[in-house]
């Protein structure tokens, strides 16, 4: 990015806050619309997909699971807008909302709330990792791990897994338990099991009315691949080349939110149908604006369209990149971690950053 970019950008949170004030108001209107197009569409595209199988056109029913994962997507990000309390004014209406599409996107609400808090909190900070994100190692790290602990995370680190099992694992066998804050009181638990009960209701008058075979049919692929794709846009919004990262002493929330979150600018389809969250920097900026009014920010402040902006090609380069170079200031592949260079920073440099 440009230096007179930086220059033409607020520095501090306070500035932040006074410039994105406008924009955090819910529209009530636009709320009931948001639900409908979103809701409404995920509901006939199940019926269409269950039509299809019954029919003997099972070719078709896998088609049209694409369409409604994607509306699951948009009901996982107006879910995301419920935990922040942007989706609309009224908190206790968010929260019952946020909890109801939890059903639908099998993330128990309130659980999920308290670790996404912990990201936006902790975001870009390399001695606050583990909540809420996506493992990543330093270059010094990884080499200091034994073999097979360097294997673990190369596995982890594979696209397969990233994008594949582990979405999997995540959507249908984690959340069903608080893990991370089963030892912070009940709340945690109440989410987690009152999602759980619900989860089996809906899924047993499913199973009833078309059959298990249907609708393992119909719904698996929808869940499987909103999963992926939910996965996937958390990744590429804070996985990038140049992202930001550093340790507590000179960790700073402005900096990590503005140039540790992308601007994921994906074609106009996919804006919409994942509710702008390619936004990213704005939104961890101020997580109080709702995301159907990040465009309007990008329009009033446009220097924001020059900051940590990737394409939909750029972001698939970067699946490449697994560790951060604290020396180069930026996410490098594994290959990076083997050469001369790294090797003999690892003599004078402790995995937590600080020189022997």
């Amino acid at each position: 990015m440009k230096p007179n970019v930086i220059d033409r950008l607020p520095k501090s949170m306070h500035a932040w806050s006074r410039e994105l004030e406008p924009y955090r108001r819910p529209d009530a209107r636009r709320v009931i619309v948001e639900l409908l197009v979103t809701f409404a569409p995920f509901i006939a595209l199940w019926i269409a997909s269950w039509w299809a199988y019954s029919s003997g056109m099972v070719w078709l029913s896998l088609l049209i699971a694409v369409p409604a994962a994607g509306f699951l997507v948009r009901l996982f990000m107006i879910q995301h807008d419920c935990g922040h309390g942007s989706f609309v004014s009224r908190k206790w209406i968010g929260d019952w909302i946020g909890r109801t599409i939890g059903v639908l996107t099998m993330t128990p609400y309130g659980y999920w709330k308290k670790t996404h808090s912990a990201h936006h909190a902790t975001c870009g900070n390399l001695d606050r990792r583990g909540m809420g994100d996506v493992r990543t190692l330093t270059v010094v790290e990884y080499n200091s791990l034994p073999r097979l602990q360097r294997l673990a995370y190369r596995a982890y680190r594979h696209p397969c897994v990233l994008f594949g099992l582990g979405p999997a694992y995540l959507f249908l066998l984690q959340y069903r338990v608080p893990l991370g804050l089963m030892r912070t009181g009940w709340s945690p638990w109440i989410s987690t099991l009152g999602t759980n009960l619900s989860i089996a209701a809906l899924a047993g008058g499913l199973i009833w009315w078309v059959g298990p075979a249907a609708f393992a049919v119909v719904h698996l692929p929808i869940i499987l691949l909103a999963a992926s794709a939910g996965v996937w846009l958390f990744y590429v919004q804070h996985q990038f080349e140049y992202t930001s990262w550093a340790r507590q002493k000179q960790w700073n929330y402005a900096t990590a939110a503005l140039h540790g979150s992308s601007y994921y600018d994906l074609p106009r389809v996919m804006q919409w149908m994942t509710a702008n969250i390619g936004i990213h920097h704005v939104h961890h900026l101020c997580s109080r604006v709702p995301y159907y009014q990040l465009p309007k920010v990008l329009h009033a402040v446009p220097a924001l369209r020059e900051v940590g902006r990737i394409s939909l090609l750029d972001s698939l380069r970067g699946v490449r990149l697994t560790l951060w170079d604290e020396n180069e200031m930026k996410l490098v592949p594994f290959a990076a971690a083997s050469s001369p260079t790294a090797r003999s920073r690892q003599a004078n440099q402790q995995p937590n950053g600080q020189e022997r």
